[in-house]
């Protein structure tokens, strides 16, 4: 049986290991965003076409390579903008949060934890949509950071308290 302070580290480390990860995938958006508003929309869907067009010649029915084949030829110059700044919006919150969760300043608890709600709503939004599995395991595992941030927060508080 687990005692409550193994414990306790145990929750600290995943939840310094999700934070890591956390700001490894903001900045990995923040700099696809970037490098998506260099991009042109001719390069862009040459590139996929040229990634999909072997698996395609090999199984004209491959899944992943026909929704990149269509998704890119559906890709207007606006959903390149939007997605753009999406990515780099969204991936600057999350570096800006986890910098300030890990300095351990109170007031981003709160804050990511009102963030990371919104961001789960417009998942589950998204969800009724698009019916992605990717989105469910995105999901859940938003779920279980939400649980860690809040555990953090409560110890944090408690002993700036003491």
């Amino acid at each position: 049986m687990m005692t409550t302070a193994r414990k306790e580290k145990t929750l600290h480390d995943l939840f310094l290991i999700s934070m890591w990860i956390k700001g490894l995938v903001g900045v990995i958006q923040a700099v696809s965003g970037a490098l998506l508003l260099t991009v042109s929309h001719h390069a862009l869907t040459a590139f996929v076409m040229s990634m999909t067009t072997p698996e395609l010649s090999e199984d004209p029915h491959d899944l992943i390579a026909t929704f990149l084949t269509r998704s890119a030829a559906h890709f207007s110059g606006g959903t390149q903008l939007f997605a753009s700044v999406y990515l780099i919006s969204h991936g600057a919150i999350k570096i800006l949060l986890v910098v300030a969760l890990l300095r351990n300043k109170l007031w981003s608890y709160p804050v990511s934890l009102w963030v990371l709600c919104a961001f789960i709503v417009y998942q589950c939004y998204r969800y009724t949509h698009t019916h992605s599995p990717w989105l469910v395991m995105l999901t859940a595992l938003d779920v279980v950071v939400l649980f860690l941030i809040f555990h953090e927060y409560r110890v944090r508080k408690a002993l700036s308290v003491t």
